[in-house]
């Protein structure tokens, strides 16, 4: 794995050896000497991760960083905060300013590498996220999604440790942050455990008597759900196993004897970093899911029926399948909206979904199509078969009054459906589509309220 890294420190020497360091180990190395000019590199580079020395004259790391986290476009970059200095006052500090790690001057190597691939990682995960957030059709997501979160409290964390000491001592560091701590001391029951909760951090001592430490950490990288929960081990200083564990996508480590101080930093940074990752997630869902369905019914819209009716069309003629389509309008909807209001007319069509919902397959295809007018495509279905799915629809709606706000008694709606189906090979969607029209066409003259079959 590589990654840009932006290495700032006032002091030449110190540059050059992380430079060699990481260059050595085929990062791509850029190089700023004072703040100012980080603040330029990270703007015009656009690194994936910042190693920023925290004494420097003029403007030093503790500022450089807090710019960095207060733009929005730079924020999500990880700063990592090199220091002589090795007091918890001086962390507390990085932390306010939004550092995401700390190394200490003399930078132990293994500390480096493991520090930078581990947030190179997560910066690649981040950057595709992001990419497809900011690709969305919906402004109002984007802007929500790629804000960092502000609140780290109240995680739900997991600890496993079979000796038993873990937990209290974690208990006692985190005390004043809310967090909800589930101790486990039997490593074959974390992966059902870690599946069925929802946690938002994994902690695990390395060193478990009766269990391999790794194995347990691949078995949690290896199941979907729960490849993505952070990870953070506790382990013995210079413990070989430390680079390993970061390869397999464990998130982040500490050295015995733990420092509460530093307990509480990396468990704040790891939930932080998981809750703003979860946003992101959440929005690529939505807007996959705004992609393809109606905002208002929540059923399929158009351009994603047609692209799959295509395919159905094509398993139809290539393999003998059936296939039929019901075209589907609310009668007199006009006279809904203009008696009871737009916000009617809504109710009225939300409900309606749910009942065409309700008496289909989970392999049928509704959709709204535009305003009261409807679509349900029928898979492996002949026409006789669908008139009956297009009766049992048409009277599920007639049946039932629908609710509607400040109408004690609710409206009567009625729906008049056209029916056509896949006539052979040399068919296509558009001309079933205009036989399914012509039918609903037929139903509304005739008195509404009706199943028609096409019939040519």
């Amino acid at each position: 794995m590589t990654a840009r890294v932006l290495v700032v420190d006032d002091l030449l020497a110190n540059v050059r050896l992380l430079e060699a360091k990481l260059t050595a180990e085929y990062f791509d190395v850029i190089t700023a000497m004072n703040g100012v000019d980080a603040l330029e590199s990270v703007q015009r580079t656009r690194p994936d991760i910042v190693l920023l020395d925290v004494m420097m004259p003029g403007m030093d790391g503790i500022e450089v960083c807090r710019r960095i986290k207060s733009n929005p476009k730079t924020h999500h970059i990880p700063v990592v905060m090199v220091t002589a200095l090795d007091q918890p006052e001086d962390r507390v500090r990085g932390l306010e300013a939004g550092a995401d790690d700390f190394l200490t001057k003399p930078v132990n190597d293994m500390s480096l590498f493991c520090r930078v691939k581990s947030l190179a990682r997560l910066k690649m995960l981040t950057d595709e996220l992001r990419s497809r957030v900011e690709k969305s059709s919906n402004s109002t997501l984007n802007e929500s999604a790629i804000e960092l979160p502000g609140d780290t409290r109240g995680g739900n964390i997991l600890v496993v440790d079979d000796k038993g000491s873990l937990l209290d001592r974690i208990a006692g560091s985190l005390k004043n942050n809310d967090h909800k701590l589930t101790g486990i001391s039997e490593p074959q029951q974390v992966v059902f455990e870690a599946s069925e909760n929802e946690y938002e951090l994994i902690i695990i001592n390395l060193d478990l008597e009766n269990f391999d430490g790794l194995r347990l950490c691949s078995q949690l990288r290896s199941l979907e759900r729960t490849r993505q929960i952070p990870i953070l081990i506790i382990v013995e200083p210079d413990d070989e196993r430390m680079m390993r564990a970061l390869e397999m996508g464990v998130n982040d480590y500490l050295t015995r004897p733990i420092d509460r101080q530093e307990l509480s930093a990396r468990v704040d940074t790891q939930i932080k970093r998981w809750r703003y990752a979860q946003r992101l997630r959440d929005n690529v869902q939505q807007s996959m899911e705004l992609a393809v369905t109606d905002p208002l019914t929540g059923l399929y819209n158009r351009r994603y029926m047609e692209t799959q009716i295509e395919t159905l069309v094509d398993n139809a003629a290539n393999r003998g399948k059936s296939l039929s389509i019901l075209t589907l309008d609310v009668d007199f909807f006009k006279k809904v909206n203009d008696t009871h209001g737009h916000d009617a007319g809504d109710m009225v069509l939300k409900e309606l979904s749910e009942r065409i919902k309700e008496n289909i397959r989970n392999v049928d295809l509704p959709c709204r199509v535009g305003g009261e007018e409807f679509i349900v495509v029928l898979p492996d279905t002949d026409i006789n078969v669908a008139e009956k799915v297009a009766e049992r629809l048409r009277r599920s709606v007639g049946s039932k009054l629908f609710d509607v706000p400040d109408l004690k008694t609710g409206l009567n709606i009625t729906i008049s459906i056209g029916l056509s189906a896949y006539e052979g090979s040399s068919d296509t969607m558009e001309a079933m589509f205009k036989r399914a029209d012509q039918a609903l066409y037929k139903a509304k003259d005739s008195g509404r309220n009706q199943v028609i079959k096409f019939a040519a």
